[in-house]
């Protein structure tokens, strides 16, 4: 999972969008970055970044599509919550992955989060608060490339996975080499 900024043209303040892919290495990903947002141009860079292999109690794996694995109906979502504060023309945003079997599942945890707690009214219709933006199921996020070869495994995380490690900080694309 891969936060990418960049100053477009004709544009005053920084973009941002987020990123899956799969590969061995950051820099693996570079070219796929660049497809992904081609009006980027040189001026991408990465903002954050994250390997993603444990979200709350549960195991994230790659596997090949082809292997034979139960389905259990776990699924990952990715969801983007979005909200102001008073006095302050921002908007907010917070990231966050979560394992459920439903779309429906997957906000209503998100409704759950501390992030979410702070804040009782929803950002729509001039509230303050926070609302859910976005909310996608992350293979629908991946490359057809990718979701041809390759498919998301999730079990609970039996092996006692550390949090996965944020990379948190400016790298621009054209360093990765």
């Amino acid at each position: 999972m891969i936060i990418l900024g960049c100053n477009l043209k004709n544009r005053f303040t920084e973009q941002h969008d987020v990123f899956f892919d799969i590969a061995p290495s950051i820099k693996e990903l570079k070219q796929n970055m660049y497809d992904f947002w081609p009006e980027a141009g040189e001026k991408l860079h990465i903002d954050s970044y994250r390997t993603v292999r444990k979200v709350d109690q549960y195991k994230i794996q790659i596997v090949n599509k082809d292997e034979t694995i139960k389905d259990n109906g776990l699924h990952l979502y990715f969801l983007n919550l979005g909200g102001y504060k008073p006095q302050d023309m921002e908007e907010y945003h917070y990231k966050q992955l979560v394992v459920a079997t439903s779309m429906a599942e997957a906000i209503a945890k998100a409704k759950k989060d501390v992030f979410w707690s702070h804040h009782k009214e929803p950002h729509v219709d001039n509230k303050y608060g926070i609302d859910v933006d976005d909310a996608y199921l992350v293979d629908d996020m991946l490359s057809p490339d990718f979701r041809f070869k390759y498919k998301i495994h999730i079990t609970a995380n039996d092996e006692n996975l550390a949090e996965d490690e944020l990379h948190i900080g400016y790298l621009k694309l054209s360093r990765l080499n």
